[in-house]
């Protein structure tokens, strides 16, 4: 399908499937096995200047959007999943900084994240407070010219790798969900140490952690936006971040796909090839077409929200006012409904199309030593982590109700 792209959003496929062939799949079976972290291809993705599509050139990025995002993230993904979360998960712990971030704060971290040389992390999970953010324990309280953290973040990605962490805390918990902030927390300050090391079914080379603060005393010019925001600034942030997801899980059932069909197209029984049989045919033609929609789906939102997004970015280096204040100014809309289908959509049919991938290939499909079986692992994730899907369309029902609603009046 011709997606009538740029050269520069060619080069960025052509650069990450590059990497994703000569350098990620090569190895992805050993960091899935021994869970080790992948710097060496980590640095990869790094010398590739992958890490800074997304990111305005002020700060050594590529002047791109979310769009350039989905394309890196699609490319690493298609060889594996746990790999290609290196850069999504950076970019999920980067944006808050970029929407609500002042010129100070996105100086300080968005150069670093940039250009590669530090990854950065989102947490706001806890033990207790899953899809339900509003029951978040961990507090901030200001003390001077500090906030002092106390509270554990579970199921963290790039988890003790990262050096940049978005953070959220009750500031003050008789506001309930009004009460909840948003802060930078660098890796190294005191009264910030990682607890468990999560042992995960997928996405093995990504690491997952426990955060533990404990006292922690973080500069009050850390927090991104106002005292209160911090559901504001989750909420924008999975709005342009679950494209993200669901670029991965694309990338994941593309890579399922291509190994299962060449397989079929090898693998001879009753004197002819497995992809030779209609079963098989049909089966295939439901894997593509799946696919196909879903990257059609991913591409237009993408595209559609960089209308947006973008402008406000290069606006927002004019006028000094966070890209958020400046979003407001292009558009009153957000991209809730659009950004939860694609993650919704993508995602199942992910988990899906590797399935089926494993069907197709028979017992060898089942096997350690054969690709597929990993795909499937990866793509179960994609449907829970920044929203399980069921809360997707918990999103997607609450904002089709409240259009009805707005045209009724």
């Amino acid at each position: 399908m011709n997606y009538f792209l740029t050269e520069e959003q060619q080069a960025i496929i052509d650069t990450a499937r590059e990497v994703a062939v000569k350098k990620i799949k090569p190895v992805r079976e050993h960091y899935d096995a021994t869970e080790e972290f992948p710097w060496p291809v980590v640095d990869e993705i790094r010398k590739a200047d992958l890490f800074g599509v997304y990111l305005p050139t002020e700060y050594g990025g590529l002047g791109g959007g979310g769009f350039e995002l989905v394309l890196a993230v699609e490319e690493l993904s298609r060889a594996c999943g746990g790999i290609s979360l290196s850069l999504a998960a950076t970019a999920l712990g980067t944006f808050p900084i970029l929407l609500f971030g002042n010129p100070e704060q996105k100086k300080k971290w968005l150069t670093d994240i940039a250009t590669g040389k530090k990854l950065a992390a989102f947490a706001i999970t806890e033990p207790e407070a899953g899809s339900d953010a509003t029951s978040m324990k961990a507090t901030a309280k200001l003390d001077g010219d500090h906030y002092v953290l106390n509270g554990v973040k579970s199921f963290c990605s790039n988890g003790e790798v990262a050096e940049i962490y978005s953070i959220f805390a009750t500031t003050n918990p008789s506001r309930g969900a009004r009460g909840v902030s948003c802060f930078v927390v660098e890796k190294g300050t005191k009264g910030f140490t990682f607890g468990k090391k999560e042992t995960k079914m997928g996405i093995r080379a990504s690491h997952t952690y426990e955060l533990v603060f404990d006292n922690c005393r973080i500069p009050k010019a850390n927090i991104l936006g106002k005292e209160g925001q911090g559901l504001f600034v989750a909420q924008a942030t999975f709005d342009i971040s679950r494209p993200g997801v669901a670029a991965q899980a694309l990338g994941i059932a593309q890579g399922a796909y291509d190994e299962a069909v060449h397989y079929a197209h090898i693998r001879r029984q009753f004197g002819q090839t497995i992809l030779s049989f209609q079963s098989s045919q049909h089966l295939v033609a439901d894997m593509a077409t799946a696919i196909e929609a879903g990257r059609a789906l991913l591409y237009s939102v993408t595209r559609a929200m960089d209308k947006d997004l973008v402008p406000a970015m290069q606006n927002s280096e004019k006028s000094g006012k966070s890209v958020y204040e400046e979003l407001k100014k292009v558009s009153d809309k957000r991209w809730t409904k659009e950004s939860a289908m694609v993650k919704l959509y993508c995602s199942d049919m992910a988990m899906k199309v590797s399935t089926d991938a494993v069907q197709l290939c028979g017992g060898i499909g089942y096997m350690r030593d054969f690709p597929v079986e990993k795909y499937m692992r990866d793509a179960k994730i994609t449907q829970i982590y920044e929203g399980a899907n069921h809360i997707q369309r918990n999103e997607i029902g609450a904002m089709v109700t409240k259009e009805l609603a707005a045209n009724k009046e």
